[in-house]
């Protein structure tokens, strides 16, 4: 199967993310770019395999495994004998370069996939999407990039969003839910899952890339920022329902987590 799609951009050229390029082949030819090709590429490989160079670098991209290339980046591909199913995917968007930064794709890049169903059936749907409606289906393909780029970071980090949760973390946060107006320490999280605080400090890192202590602050301002939209508690009051130790400290962290102060957020 072969097919591509350059959709003539319009009213998506307002979208913060957007396709501008999508396609796949059953047999990808040989490529070579230059500093001219001024698009970022998303490749992933579903059979077959072909070979990346770049930098003097050559990697085999089998079944399984995708590479990214940064905008005005030289390389060349080419298959490997006679099948390298290749699909491939350009982004755009006035906020195109911050969320691949953010995902890991700064630099040339090849990585392997838990699994390519889902990249797949989100791919189908850009497809299907570009293929008919010439009017506005790239708006929705381009809705549909954003699901795909989470799903792609998924795949890549071996994220299992299906796994069922770790039963000392659920512990953990049943806790937190239950008692963050209240002084939580680490020794608590210990004694509710009978771990040590370096297990426990792992186990927050590895599901929920933040620390505990910070996971707990975070859900503090959680809740303040719900009593800040929806009652007219103080300032000080809020703060010392949601458990900060002082409401000048509370201002502190929510500066720092939401990058406005409290009085602001409850303005907005």
């Amino acid at each position: 199967m072969f097919f591509s799609h350059y959709p003539i951009i319009t009213h998506e050229s307002r979208l913060p993310l957007y396709l501008i390029s999508l396609g796949m082949h059953d047999c990808q030819p040989p490529v070579r770019r230059s500093t001219e090709y001024g698009f970022p590429q998303i490749f992933y490989c579903t059979k077959g395999r072909g070979m990346l160079s770049y930098d003097g670098i050559k990697t085999e991209i089998k079944a399984g495994m995708g590479f990214f290339m940064p905008a005005s980046y030289p390389h060349e591909y080419h298959p490997v004998g006679n099948i390298w199913d290749n699909h491939w995917l350009i982004p755009g968007g006035y906020a195109c370069d911050r969320l691949l930064s953010d995902t890991g794709f700064a630099a040339p890049l090849s990585f392997t996939l838990d699994s390519t169903a889902q990249l797949d059936k989100l791919f189908m749907n850009m497809h299907a999407a570009l293929q008919r409606d010439h009017l506005y289906g790239n708006m929705k393909a381009s809705g549909i990039l954003y699901e795909f780029m989470i799903e792609l970071d998924r795949a890549i980090n071996h994220l299992n969003s299906s796994a069922v949760p770790n039963p000392a973390l659920k512990k953990c946060l049943k806790l937190i839910d239950s008692s963050y107006s209240a002084r939580i320490t680490m020794e608590d999280l210990c004694a509710v899952t009978g771990m040590s605080k370096q297990h426990i400090c792992r186990l927050f890192q590895g599901s929920l890339n933040t620390r505990p202590m910070e996971y707990i602050a975070k859900r503090r301002i959680q809740a303040a920022k719900e009593l800040l939209s929806g009652t007219k508690m103080t300032i000080e009051d809020i703060a010392d329902k949601t458990g900060f130790c002082s409401s000048s400290y509370f201002c502190k962290l929510f500066k720092r987590y939401e990058d406005i102060t409290p009085t602001q957020f409850r303005n907005v």
